[in-house]
């Protein structure tokens, strides 16, 4: 999604909070789709806004909001090139924004608008990296829910290294020893050409080949963050929509995939010193503007209240300070991360426990 907040979101965020309120996000792609399918599917989401409104507000200002968002939805621009569409509708206060990310529906009967209702709607497209080797050459490709193709790369045939090596000998032991030679150069020079791939794409990365080869690989490997799966067996022979369904069973649980990088990511930074965890300390780096990556257990949540200095929170305690109360810190950290150009991705609950739930992977 983008990294900073426009002022119309600010806006939403910022106004005046009164129950009962209504979000709706939903993809809104008019140059894709009739405009009488895109405001059919408006008026469901609509009709699902009012059945929970009724629901849980019965009254006059449940019967307010309705007639406010009706009103907005005759009145919404066709003719955006945007992806899609978050309105925000409450007795007091309208929005309406047309944002260029991809979106799933999510309908949201609440008193506020929270920068965590965008990130949980963003559209997760299943993109991944796939290394396939072989006793002659190596190929990467890019895969997505819809395609998977060749990417061009700098990688070398095995060939290019045997003229590098001494002449041939007749010794059984020194041919054997040969080959070894032969293989590790080629192993590291994909390894060093992995740098461009995976600094240009970000994604986690599946290995294919022969075991030997991958095991060899694996050791020597300084990539082995961005490596969900090594996957065994003699592909090179394969055409592309063989390989895609060879890889169907190891990326069918999707969120597993992307969990595994997270924590892979987060790994590596450790080893770095650039993963700061649990909430004090992400609120602190977060607000020295150093973080590149958040990464928090869904629905994690943390009273606070403002220390002596901008960078420092501590736990609620009863009664509070009204003008040092923050009703959510994961939330401020959120808006923080993405008002300075980082990102945040969502985990299962207890897949950061030991990370205190929440984990900031620094710019390095």
């Amino acid at each position: 999604m983008s990294s900073t907040i426009p002022p119309e979101i600010r806006e939403v965020m910022d106004a005046v909070h009164y129950r009962p309120a209504v979000s709706i996000i939903v993809p809104f792609e008019p140059k894709m789709g009739l405009k009488a399918e895109l405001s059919h599917s408006l008026k469901i989401a609509a009709d699902k806004a009012e059945r929970e409104l009724m629901q849980n507000y019965p009254g006059e200002m449940s019967v307010l909001v309705m007639e406010k968002l009706r009103a907005i939805l005759k009145n919404l621009n066709f003719n955006t090139h945007k992806k899609s569409i978050a309105i925000y509708v409450s007795p007091v206060f309208e929005k309406v924004l047309y944002l260029d990310i991809a979106v799933e529906e999510k309908i949201i009967v609440d008193e506020s608008f929270e920068i965590r209702d965008l990130v949980y709607s963003k559209k997760q497209l299943h993109k991944y990296l796939v290394l396939l080797m072989d006793g002659k050459e190596s190929r990467i490709y890019l895969g997505n829910s819809s395609s998977f193709v060749n990417i061009v790369s700098n990688i070398s045939e095995v060939d290019a290294y045997v003229n590098e090596l001494p002449e041939r000998v007749s010794n059984f032991s020194d041919m054997s020893s040969r080959r070894e030679i032969i293989m590790d150069k080629f192993l590291h020079h994909i390894d060093d050409g992995l740098d461009i791939i995976l600094n240009a794409y970000q994604l986690p990365l599946f290995v294919l080949g022969p075991e030997r080869m991958v095991g060899h690989f694996k050791n020597i490997t300084k990539h082995k963050a961005a490596v969900i799966e090594y996957i065994y067996g003699n592909y090179e022979a394969c055409t592309l929509s063989e390989l895609k369904a060879i890889l169907e069973p190891h990326i069918a649980d999707w969120k597993t995939v992307i969990q595994a990088d997270l924590l892979n990511r987060m790994e590596e930074a450790m080893d770095n010193k650039k993963l700061a965890v649990g909430m004090h300390n992400v609120w602190r780096e977060a607000m020295h503007n150093k973080g590149r990556l958040l990464v928090v257990e869904k629905d994690y949540m943390y009273a606070a209240e403002h220390g002596s200095n901008e960078d420092k929170i501590y736990k609620i305690n009863e009664p509070y300070n009204k003008f040092s109360y923050i009703k959510d810190a994961v939330d401020d950290v959120i808006e923080k991360i993405l008002e300075t150009g980082g990102d945040v991705e969502f985990v299962d609950k207890d897949v950061l426990k030991k990370y205190g739930h929440i984990a900031l992977i620094q710019h390095y």
